[in-house]
């Protein structure tokens, strides 16, 4: 479908954030393949930012246990997907997989979610990173940047760097992935040899029942509002977000069919054990007490609940290569997204009826094969998102009687930025997941393309999607009875998340019918763009 006389950008995908030159098939091995997928994920990241949510507004001390719950619930859930990779190597992951299980209308429906999930991931973390390195700026060379200018100027680098050279958030990411995981290690160590303040609490931290308690107001002698453990168990999921791009590899792998399932099994499985031993380390390190009123706002920084005990269990040297580390590694990782985004509306524009159209979103540069309206509209979209949730969240903040509204205007990228679209957008990605377990049960069930195995192909996918259906159902009751855990009660993102969802699937769903009508040809590609008929990933 592309328009472009050089087609070797025909293959490149959503969720594919690195693009190379001229890569052979059989060029990346089971090793890098993973590392790639780890270090999408951006462990420093997602354990800085996403602990401190679930322990200040979630499950309190009981976020260990929501890791431990996502961890299981992924990992019975790719174990359906990693079967159906094994026979389609697709370079839409979970929208090729959808299309090829229940039909391009609900494929078409998933990659309408997906792309918006995807544009909403990179909008989130811009506000993290602009929150941080403001933060970290002013505490290590005492300089005061608007955390809003440093958002602005962080989307348009991205922009460019990503228009010019988009495997640079592969090079950065590679960088980081060891130094970050390596330090992390050496933290939740040092907590393991040295114990924290209250003892290990094993039965409240990691004991799987505490991921569904909710944050009492006033916890262990503290003074913050209540929770809705459903936060903590959403921001446990977001924290493996991007981890399916191990199949958009696949082109490139010596043996796809062996190292694309193997390689996403370790991946769920090896992050999980990371993150829930990371996470309970770090609740440990701080207390019960101190670790709900650090991850509330109560100093004016939720990641001082990684900071302050790294920096008291291992130095200030390594205190202050966490803050670059995250600095860098948020910046990247949200470099990642917007790859990943763009290449989610550059495929949905491969399939506009309109030749126009087709033409330009699903075009890319002559001279630098990126994906370049794409890109664009991506990026414009998240500076209107950032700049829409500024105004409106300096406005909330006049409100002393908001619950969980802080007088301090530097944590709103953080705590209304970060927090908002990554829940909406988190919630989009387990609907798709969702849709693709019975994707994969339509596939070798329904429509009998393969002979599946019972325990992999169905109770898998079964078992993983009533795990994910849980979760959404936790979330959306939450949301009716009007939670009360920070900005996100004040939301209408959040407030109207079940209409956003239902009516994002009409309308792809809509426009898929449509399409099937007039434009048969073009319904027939939907999502079908497989490893055999793909070229070279430029």
């Amino acid at each position: 479908m592309s328009t472009n006389n050089d087609s070797r950008l025909d293959s490149a995908s959503p969720g594919d954030h690195v693009v190379h030159t001229g890569l052979r098939t059989g060029a990346v091995g089971m090793v890098s393949v993973l590392f790639m997928a780890v270090a999408n994920a951006a462990p420093i990241t997602a354990m800085s930012f996403n602990v401190p949510v679930g322990a200040g507004w979630g499950n309190g001390i009981g976020v260990p246990a929501g890791y431990l719950f996502a961890t299981i619930v992924l990992t019975i859930f790719t174990v359906g997907f990693a079967a159906m990779s094994k026979y389609i190597t697709t370079t839409g992951a979970f929208y090729g997989f959808i299309s090829h299980g229940l039909g391009q209308v609900w494929g078409m429906a998933a990659g309408l979610l997906a792309t918006i999930a995807y544009i909403l991931f990179e909008g989130t973390l811009i506000g993290g990173f602009a929150y941080f390195a403001s933060n970290t700026l002013t505490a290590m060379a005492g300089i005061t940047v608007n955390w809003l200018v440093i958002a602005l100027l962080g989307m348009i680098l991205i922009w460019i760097l990503t228009y010019y050279d988009i495997t640079l958030a592969a090079a950065v990411l590679s960088v980081t992935l060891v130094s970050e995981v390596l330090l992390l290690l050496a933290f939740g160590i040092s907590v393991l040899i040295k114990g924290g303040p209250d003892g290990f609490m094993v039965n409240d931290t990691v004991g799987l029942g505490s991921a569904f308690k909710n944050l009492p107001e006033g916890a262990y002698g503290s003074s913050v509002a209540a929770g809705t453990a459903a936060l903590g168990i959403f921001f446990a999921f977001w924290s493996w977000i991007g981890y399916e791009t191990t199949a958009v590899y696949g082109e490139e792998s010596k043996n796809p069919k062996q190292i694309v399932p193997r390689a996403t099994l370790i991946a769920v499985i090896g992050l999980g054990l990371f993150y829930t031993f990371l996470s309970w380390m770090a609740v440990v390190a701080n207390g019960a007490k101190t670790t709900v009123e650090v991850s509330s706002g109560s100093t004016g920084n939720p990641v001082d609940l990684w900071l302050v005990p790294v920096q008291e269990n291992l130095g200030t040297l390594p205190y202050n290569l966490y803050r670059i580390l995250l600095v860098i590694g948020s910046f990247a990782c949200a470099m990642a997204f917007h790859n990943a985004a763009s290449r989610y509306v550059f495929a949905l524009g491969r399939e506009l009826p309109s030749a126009n159209l087709r033409a330009r979103i699903g075009g890319v540069s002559a001279k630098h094969q990126s994906p370049a309206v794409a890109s664009s509209i991506v990026t414009v979209i998240n500076i209107i998102m950032v700049l829409l949730f500024t105004t409106f969240s300096t406005a909330w903040t006049s409100d002393p009687a908001v619950a969980g509204a802080t007088s301090d205007p530097n944590l709103l990228p953080y705590s209304v930025i970060y927090t908002v679209p990554s829940l909406v957008g988190t919630a989009f990605v387990l609907v798709v997941q969702v849709m693709c377990s019975f994707a994969v049960i339509g596939y070798f069930w329904g429509k009998k393309k393969q002979k599946g195995n019972v325990l992999t192909t169905l109770v898998a996918p079964l078992v993983g999607a009533g795990g994910m259906i849980y979760a959404l159902t936790l979330l959306f009751s939450a949301v009716g009875s009007g939670f009360a855990a920070g900005y996100q009660s004040q939301s209408l993102m959040v407030k109207y998340l079940p209409h956003q969802i239902i009516g994002t699937l009409l309308v792809g769903l809509l426009y898929a019918y449509w399409v099937k009508a007039k434009h048969p040809a073009i319904y027939d590609e939907i999502g079908r763009t497989t490893l055999s008929e793909a070229h070279e990933r430029v």
